[in-house]
């Protein structure tokens, strides 16, 4: 592990950020509260200026540049985020940037970055994921001798994010007992654990990152950071391959845990927010409050305070958004049954096999390989989890041949 010898002058960047970051507020939240029996606090990240905490380490890290440095201009690579925060940096500071993003991201984050950074900034899109476009930016730095603004492995970078923390500790009326916060490079997590650690030492801090990205996860397991072969992408906002070198230092020393979350379960938090409480967040944003169930026992009575990270949700996602919850949450089921070919077989299945609660949401005849029997693609919606036990044991009683696709993944995003 390397020893980390600069320290964070976060009361500094606290001040010279009152220009363009908003001292975003530290919300208690009935509902959530409520469900955990406990105080819930939300620390409402997701209405800063560009929707996240990113401005604070972007800008944070370009006023340490000098003015020659700004004139070369500056080079970002992000999953949209980050890169919003340095366009923003770029156009308040008058300084060219060239934002390099992965080409899946979502075009609302896309739109976003050109807003907020205007003529001062280039969106240039490369590679499947964050680390794709990063290796191309940091190598177009060396061939025009360009500033790279990293994402999170940076001190002042990391100072910027820090000032979260102090904002927290000066809103908080009573100590705070637990903190949770998202983690994808670890940049927050770094910033925010050091400054806890020196005016809140009793406070549990806790990383969250996804199940399909957990680089800080394999990073504590192998006492350093190592690059995983694969990630799923889709909380595009927290999925890197590698956790960073000084973030991880930081990491380290000063979280209690790091805890992995199921997308799924990011899904149905994602939903649970806006059906009840109107707040808008992305998949990265949900992260910190989809662990809760997982400390459901330890954190009653006490005071628990989440950073909401994110609100940069495209609208076009919500469909899948929707499914991916549902599937977690066991109430959207696939399968593959050979239907009988004759009149009233459908109607049959409905009536033998279904319950009055449970809905047909996708039917499909896949072919017709002989008189008798075809394949069909059947999805089905329940009221609840238990009620596919009865599903199942119709079909099988009535002699149904079929594959429950849930069960297999790769089979379920290959037909679904």
């Amino acid at each position: 592990m390397l020893m980390i010898t600069a320290k964070l002058n976060t009361q500094r960047a606290s001040k010279q950020l009152k220009e363009v970051v908003f001292k975003t507020p530290l919300q208690l939240n009935a509902n959530i509260s409520k469900e955990h029996s406990c105080k819930v606090f939300l620390k409402r990240e997701d209405l800063q200026s560009v929707r996240s905490y990113k401005i604070r380490g972007a800008y944070n890290k370009m006023l340490s540049l000098s003015s020659d440095q700004l004139r070369q201009g500056v080079v970002c690579a992000s999953a949209g985020n980050h890169a919003q925060g340095v366009a923003l940096s770029c156009n308040k500071l008058n300084a060219k940037g060239k934002i390099f993003m992965p080409q899946p991201t979502p075009k609302q984050k896309i739109e976003q970055v050109k807003m907020f950074g205007g003529s001062q900034i280039e969106v240039i899109l490369v590679g499947d994921t964050f680390d794709d476009a990063k290796h191309k930016a940091i190598q177009y730095c060396q061939d025009h001798d360009m500033i790279f603004i990293h994402p999170f492995d940076d001190l002042k970078v990391i100072e910027g994010q820090s000032t979260v923390a102090k904002e927290i500790l000066d809103q908080a009326k009573d100590p705070i007992d637990y903190l949770l916060l998202p983690v994808g490079g670890g940049g927050l997590a770094a910033g925010v654990s050091d400054y806890f650690k020196r005016y809140s030492p009793m406070t549990k801090i806790i990383a969250v990152e996804p199940k399909g990205a957990a680089s800080l996860k394999a990073a504590m397991e192998n006492d350093a950071p190592v690059t995983l072969n694969t990630i799923d992408k889709f909380i595009d906002g927290a999925s890197v391959q590698r956790i960073g070198n000084l973030t991880f230092n930081f990491c380290q020393k000063n979280l209690n845990r790091v805890l992995t979350v199921d997308e799924g379960k990011v899904c149905s938090t994602i939903l649970k927010l806006y059906n009840k409480d109107a707040i808008v967040v992305e998949p990265a944003g949900a992260l910190a409050l989809a662990a809760l169930d997982q400390l459901e026992e330890e954190i009653k009575n006490k005071n628990v305070v989440c950073i909401v990270s994110g609100s940069n949700n495209d609208i076009t996602r919500m469909e899948e958004i929707k499914e991916r919850a549902m599937l977690y949450e066991k109430l959207k089921h696939y399968f593959l049954v050979k239907f009988p070919q004759r009149a009233g077989a459908l109607k049959e299945y409905i009536n033998k096999v279904l319950s009055d609660t449970d809905d047909i949401t996708h039917f499909e005849y896949l072919k017709k390989n002989n008189r008798e029997k075809g394949m069909i693609k059947i999805g089905i919606e329940v009221q609840h989890p238990n009620d596919l036990k009865s599903i199942i044991s119709n079909m099988k009683s009535r002699g149904y041949e079929f594959t429950y696709l849930n069960e297999n993944e790769l089979l379920l995003q290959l037909l679904i």
